[in-house]
């Protein structure tokens, strides 16, 4: 039995481990500050801090943020949550729904990991911190069928989700390593012309996109439902494959404030990823029935079981990775330059795969663990 299936009870989470060092906060105009007003770390424990009356929680209606359907769809979020009200809001990428958690608008969201990176860097280190990895995998180029390779591309248009967005970035830095130039408001030699998931189908369909850079399912309904195929899946582009898509992003001074909701929200997201892997073949209608609830169609079977096959749900948010996405997005031209060291604190995910008996994840030396 893995970790996620042997997560404890929330009568055992509540008061159970404490949380050294996670950061006060106060509000900044790129979000909420990690540290009080003198600079002084402020240590918040389960015991020091308290539960939140609500947790507000975002995601994507997308196969990448399975774990987040699967826990609202099951109920393993408000059973964790216990007394604390859940509330959500969906998203179509990123940088959206960054603009949210620094507005306060909601507390934490399943995101990619550049738009987390971005905020970090952005707010000197005070707004947010990925307290768990949810996905790897799942990411592509598709295109036309008569584009063959990269030298095709010249002169082509692009989609991608949104602007600075994980995908967004992976394209861009991508065509810069094979010689192209792009700029951030489509100029180039390859135009790249952000958009979002549902339409860039449709203009595909039409003929005024020659492909897109875009996750799962999307990946899949251009390939079934519109003839792309795909030309760089980005699986290959990175050590045995693993490259994170979904991280779990909390604002901080509610993780400093609140980190027994935040302990509690780790364990439904843990309880989230052993559903998905005890239960392979439940989980395309469970997913589906989440996308259908948000986007008011089902996928049909076969997109549904080719996005779950090239996506991996894990609690692990491939820390390692980050220093060579901060170098992508900076090649991309859609961040500042930085240090993202803090960006992690995986302590209270570690606590809980440590009493599971399960094997610590590592933050790099990137943070907390």
């Amino acid at each position: 039995m893995n970790a996620t299936s042997r997560v404890r009870s929330r009568l055992g989470l509540v008061g159970g481990m404490m949380m050294a060092g996670a950061i006060v906060a106060s509000a900044v105009l790129t979000g909420c500050s990690a540290q009080s007003a003198s600079g002084e770390t402020a240590a918040a424990s389960a015991e020091t801090g308290t539960p939140a009356e609500e947790l507000r929680l975002g995601y994507f209606a997308n196969v990448t943020h399975a774990p987040a359907l699967v826990g609202l769809q099951e109920g393993l979020f408000e059973e964790a949550l216990g007394d604390t009200k859940l509330s959500t809001q969906v998203f179509n990428a990123g940088p959206a729904a960054i603009e949210a958690l620094t507005a306060g608008a909601i507390d934490a969201t399943y995101i990619g990991p550049n738009p987390s990176i971005n905020t970090f860097i952005q707010s000197a280190g005070e707004s947010a911190r990925i307290v768990a990895g949810a996905a790897t995998g799942g990411a592509a180029l598709v295109v036309r069928d008569d584009i063959d390779s990269p030298e095709d591309l010249a002169g082509t248009t692009l989609a991608t989700p949104q602007l600075g967005n994980t995908q967004d970035v992976a394209l861009r830095s991508w065509l810069a390593d094979e010689g192209f130039t792009t700029d951030t408001s489509g100029g180039g030699d390859v135009h790249i012309t952000p958009t979002e998931n549902a339409q860039t189908l449709t203009l595909f369909q039409q003929g005024q996109l020659d492909g897109a850079w875009l996750p799962e399912p999307w990946v899949s309904r251009l390939i079934i439902d519109a003839g792309a195929k795909v030309l760089v899946d980005e699986a290959d582009l990175w050590e045995d494959g693993n490259f994170p898509t979904t991280v779990l992003l909390v604002n901080a001074t509610f993780l400093a404030e609140h980190p027994q909701t935040v302990e509690a929200l780790l364990e439904g997201h843990l309880a989230s990823i052993a559903w998905l892997d005890e239960h392979p073949e439940e989980a395309p209608t469970v997913i589906n029935a989440a996308l259908e609830a948000e986007t008011g169609k089902p996928l049909s079977d076969e997109v549904i079981t080719r996005s779950l096959e090239h996506v991996t749900f894990s609690a692990d948010p491939h820390a390692e990775t980050f220093t060579t996405l901060v170098e992508n997005g900076l090649e991309a031209g859609t961040q500042k330059d930085g240090s993202i060291e803090g960006l992690f604190d995986l302590r209270l995910l570690n606590g809980l795969l440590a009493d599971a008996g399960e094997d610590p994840v590592s933050a790099g030396d990137l943070g907390e663990e």
